[in-house]
């Protein structure tokens, strides 16, 4: 039992690794994981800047009006509505967003969008230290060229191990 255990627990990290290889090399994908990256950007320049005008509805408006949001030390929010009243009072002038260079990744969801996952780290204003970590997982739909998030999971928060 532990030997076909094993064997099964080894054939499936060869199928996901050759799935993720494929997911970010194919060129059909590629497409794909550019217009997740640069929509990953928009969406954190304008939280990055939600304190100043027009921002935060920015911000906003890559969300589904019913996104769930789920935070390890936050807890859950159930519509974009709760989810920016967080952001207003938790984010806006106090903290930045940044991605982790390579850390995202993109894979599609067949008639649906993609999912997006990887690391951020957080900086504080005040100090301009970069002092926190986080994993993501973000459910991107499209529809009709419109893209949003449905879904959102920021998990794994710790200290940044490093300035």
């Amino acid at each position: 039992m532990k030997t076909t255990n094993v064997a099964l627990a080894a054939v499936l990290a060869v199928t996901i690794t050759i799935f993720e290889v494929n997911a970010e090399t194919a060129p059909e994908h590629e497409s794909l994981y550019n217009t997740v990256a640069a929509l990953d950007a928009a969406v954190f320049d304008a939280f990055n800047h939600c304190s100043e005008s027009g921002q935060l509805d920015k911000h906003a408006s890559y969300f589904a009006a019913d996104v769930e949001f789920y935070h390890d030390n936050g807890g859950v929010t159930w519509t974009r509505e709760d989810m920016i009243a967080g952001t207003r009072k938790n984010v806006c002038g106090k903290f930045s967003r940044e991605l982790v260079e390579g850390s995202l990744k993109v894979y599609p969801i067949k008639g649906f969008g993609a999912i997006a996952q990887g690391t951020h780290r957080f900086c504080q204003f005040s100090s301009g230290v970069c002092e926190g970590l986080a994993d993501f997982t973000m459910i991107w739909h499209e529809q009709n060229g419109k893209w949003e998030l449905t879904r959102v999971l920021s998990y794994g928060h710790r200290p940044a191990s490093y300035p």
